[in-house]
């Protein structure tokens, strides 16, 4: 059963400010927080016309290496990529309607998506949608996510995917996938929850691995992070090498 029809509409009380045009759902490890990660957040939220996006950084993610910063840092970097304060304490927010959301900092335990999904929704009600951004790679391994088949009880799933994208050619995840398919972005607004879509966009080619190897390296990254994460990076040195320190100013070209 949908965990919606559970919910009572006084739950929608902390989310007064949000309308019935939905919440969107972007989490990572922003580490740190780049360009790629900033286009695909606001080309979703336009492409569905969400009220906001919010980027949920990850404490404690259950399936990846854990990030090299910590929760401090990176909270900080997304921050300032997102530009000015909201009155409310725990939001960061611009004109683009994307949002930093520490929940999963402020989480004690692994950074699972289903509790972040839950925590949502009872914010949210029962009638907002939620929209829950994926890449392609990891609706591949959806099926090793914590309590993955009730995803879709609580949210919409989008897939962002890349031009020739492919679906598994059998197992737990395809079967999953037929049973939601959404085909168009209006099947989404007959339900706060429970259909997934894939939708094909140009992804920009920047990876924070990258980044962080780049960095190590003494090389620049102007053009794929913001001047305000890179002076903070600078600030803190951080992703550096002790064999071959951050220099002055990594937006610029090593000569």
């Amino acid at each position: 059963m949908s965990l919606i029809s559970k919910r009572s509409t006084q739950d929608s009380a902390d989310m007064n400010s949000i309308s019935m045009n939905g919440i969107g759902i972007f989490g990572g490890t922003f580490d740190p927080i780049h360009i790629g990660h900033l286009r695909t957040a606001v080309e979703l939220r336009k492409a569905l016309g969400l009220d906001e996006m919010r980027l949920i950084p990850s404490a404690t993610p259950p399936h990846r290496e854990q990030p090299e910063s910590n929760a401090e840092h990176r909270m900080a970097m997304l921050k300032l990529a997102l530009g000015r304060t909201s009155k409310s304490c725990n939001l960061e927010l611009r004109e683009s309607g994307l949002v930093a959301d520490d929940r999963e900092l402020r989480r004690k335990g692994f950074s699972y998506t289903i509790d972040t999904l839950k925590e949502l929704r009872a914010e949210a009600g029962p009638e907002t949608p939620l929209y829950l951004c994926i890449g392609m790679d990891s609706l591949i391994d959806l099926n090793q996510w914590h309590q993955w088949s009730e995803l879709a009880d609580i949210a919409h799933i989008i897939v962002a995917a890349r031009p020739g994208w492919h679906l598994p050619k059998s197992g737990e995840v395809l079967e999953f996938v037929r049973a939601h398919r959404a085909t168009n972005k209006e099947q989404l607004q007959e339900t706060p929850a429970g259909k997934i879509l894939i939708m094909e966009m140009t992804l920009l080619p920047i990876s924070a691995t990258g980044i962080r190897q780049a960095l190590k390296r003494g090389e620049s990254i102007r053009y794929l992070v913001p001047d305000s994460v890179i002076d903070y990076i600078t600030q803190h040195q951080l992703y550096t090498d002790t064999n071959n320190p951050t220099p002055d100013n990594p937006a610029q070209e090593i000569q």
